[in-house]
């Protein structure tokens, strides 16, 4: 693709914010630095936001609670609304009420990409994941508490099974179409 057409496309989906959401494993990091790359948009880890006793639970093979995720939560909707221009986060957003929280706390329209796979999949995945604080205890709980996005939401579903490149150009087919 031409650096022009490139360029185009970057211009019809800019001003989005999007969530590449998922249980641990999926590869919201993967999908989103490479989309990001894609679209000339910064990607940040969520993990990244979560509060140093957050990550000391997690680490302990702990679960969070609903209380321990609202401040995390409130932080990445807040991130969203003081980017300007194009941001993607990558947040595991796993139930209805903490995506709405999100879009209730961004102050706009937000964009989920469900990084979507079978739990022997991304248990395989994790097992070869070095140096994350996220044990692979905690993946079964997640996917207890994984709520799929519903039609009424804007959201994306890829299917983590596929190649990168490809996940990467179906999220920016169906962001353009979104745009059309």
């Amino acid at each position: 693709m031409s650096t022009a057409a490139s360029r185009s496309r970057c211009e019809m989906v800019r001003n989005r914010k999007i969530i590449v959401m998922g249980v641990a494993g999926s590869g919201k990091s993967s999908v989103g630095a490479a989309l990001g790359a894609a679209m000339g948009a910064p990607y940040l880890d969520g993990d990244d936001l979560h509060s140093a006793e957050n990550i000391a639970k997690m680490s302990a093979g702990i679960a969070l609670t609903d209380d321990d995720r609202w401040p995390w939560l409130t932080k990445i909707g807040e991130t969203l609304t003081g980017h300007p221009g194009t941001i993607l986060i990558g947040c595991s957003a796993l139930k209805r009420t903490y995506r709405d929280l999100i879009r209730k706390t961004a102050e706009r329209p937000v964009t989920f990409i469900h990084c979507a796979g079978s739990r022997s999949l991304i248990a395989e995945r994790m097992a070869k994941r070095p140096g994350h604080f996220m044990p692979m205890s905690l993946l079964d709980s997640q996917f207890a508490a994984l709520e799929l996005p519903g039609a009424d939401e804007d959201a994306i579903t890829l299917n983590i099974a596929a190649p990168l490149l490809d996940l990467v150009a179906k999220a920016m087919t169906q962001l353009l179409e979104d745009r059309t």
